[in-house]
This record gives structure tokens, C-alpha cells and sequence, in this order.
């Protein structure tokens, strides 16, 4: 039995360096997420939803929004 705890040991020891070299890369969940959150810089007016770009908010609003009337700002978008 001594080998088999030897393998465990081994492997959690292998895990454990992966993980921390995982981290050392900078592709954590949470720098993803605040790096998604700042191309996000329109909100719509009425559900509050944010959105990249004019274009894409337009969309939004035509799909989303039918029955509400289309912000200024994005007649001309």
C-alpha cells in the first residue's frame, strides 16, 4: 500500500503545480470578467442592459423594445 499513497501524494502534488501555474498566467475568471465590463459602455434606457456598441444597442432596442419609441441618439445609428 505504500506505493499507492505515494501515487496519491504524487498527484496531488502535480495538481497543485498546475494550479499555481495556471494563476501565474493571468487568465483568471475575474480578470476576464473586468476586462468584458469595460467594453460595455452603452446601457439601455429602459431594461438597463449594457451593450458594446450603437449598433449592436439598436439591435437590442428594435428586438427587445418594439412597442417603445427609438432613443435619439439611435435614429441616426
Amino acid at each position: 500500500m505504500a506505493r499507492g499513497q505515494q501515487k496519491l501524494q504524487s498527484q496531488q502534488k502535480a495538481a497543485e503545480k498546475r494550479n499555481k501555474e495556471k494563476k501565474s498566467q493571468g487568465h483568471s475568471l475575474a480578470n476576464q470578467k473586468a476586462a468584458a465590463s469595460k467594453a460595455l459602455t452603452i446601457k439601455c434606457s429602459v431594461c438597463l442592459a449594457l451593450m458594446p456598441d450603437p449598433k449592436t444597442y439598436k439591435q437590442h432596442f428594435e428586438n427587445k423594445h418594439p412597442k417603445n419609441e427609438l432613443p435619439a441618439d439611435l435614429k441616426d445609428a
